[in-house]
């Protein structure tokens, strides 16, 4: 079976200690030939929300490749890690709801396993499946490793997923869940981008006024602009400020449009 030329990283981990490095060592040993792409390792610490917005996000604009994404506050329990093929890719990562999104910007899971293969991980630490499980893995998919040489297949319909961001809408206002913000401030809603034609030019949000623009230089200096963001999302943004900050809201939190 025919691998991937690509590999790419996606986790809470942080720059700060080995825990990035040691993954990248894994698959190094395993597949030199391999690229890795580093999506991020800033996740917010346990942060799945989060992880699986930013990996759904950003899949679409990599090369084909098997993608290792870790969140996992779950690490030594009960959850399973598994491993996902789609038409676009490989996911690998544990079954918390992290790689659903992403599975269907690649176009549906298609094959799913759970990684348990003995002869794949002989030692594996309680607490870092990153560098025990998951890079591994990965390491030897994208070498053509077939997913059930890791282990047994699953029901892709068991997979736990993540609820569903609120969204409600109704004559005059939208209301809807704060998905992510970015280092910028900016608050990414559930709400899709298809929202933003049905806004007024002024909208009332937590009692101040925004503009509906195109662009952030749409506000005037300091001023709430509500657009359509590049992931294709509703977003609340500041000229020259953060959004995040003015409103005063983080992720999960529900903003009213009016």
């Amino acid at each position: 079976m025919s691998g991937y030329a690509w590999l790419s990283l996606t986790t809470d981990y942080g720059r700060s200690d080995g825990f990035v490095a040691a993954c990248h060592g894994v698959v190094a040993r395993i597949a030199p030939q391999v690229r890795v792409i580093d999506v991020t390792h800033l996740i917010p610490a346990g942060d799945i929300v989060r992880g699986a917005a930013i990996l759904a996000q950003t899949v679409g604009y990599l090369p084909p490749a098997v993608h290792v994404a870790v969140v996992d506050p779950g690490v030594g329990t009960a959850r399973r890690g598994v491993a996902l093929r789609t038409p676009g890719g490989l996911l690998v990562g544990p079954d918390n709801g992290l790689l659903p999104w992403a599975a269907t910007t690649l176009g549906g899971v298609t094959e799913a396993v759970e990684l348990t293969s003995p002869d794949w991980f002989p030692t594996v630490s309680r607490t870092f499946h990153g560098r025990d499980v998951f890079a591994p893995a990965a390491a030897r998919f994208a070498l053509g490793a077939a997913l059930t040489e890791a282990g047994p297949e699953i029901d892709p319909a068991g997979l736990v997923r993540l609820p569903d961001p609120v969204v409600e809408e109704g004559d005059g206002w939208l209301s809807a869940e704060v998905l992510t913000i970015d280092h910028f401030g900016n608050v990414q809603l559930a709400a899709p981008g298809a929202a933003w034609h049905r806004l007024g030019g002024t909208v009332r949000i937590g009692g101040r006024t925004a503009v509906r623009g195109s662009t952030f230089a749409d506000a005037s200096p300091g001023q709430l602009v509500v657009f359509v963001d590049s992931a294709g999302q509703l977003a609340v943004a500041v000229n020259g400020g953060r959004a995040d900050q003015v409103l005063g809201v983080g992720p999960g939190d529900v903003v009213r449009l009016e």
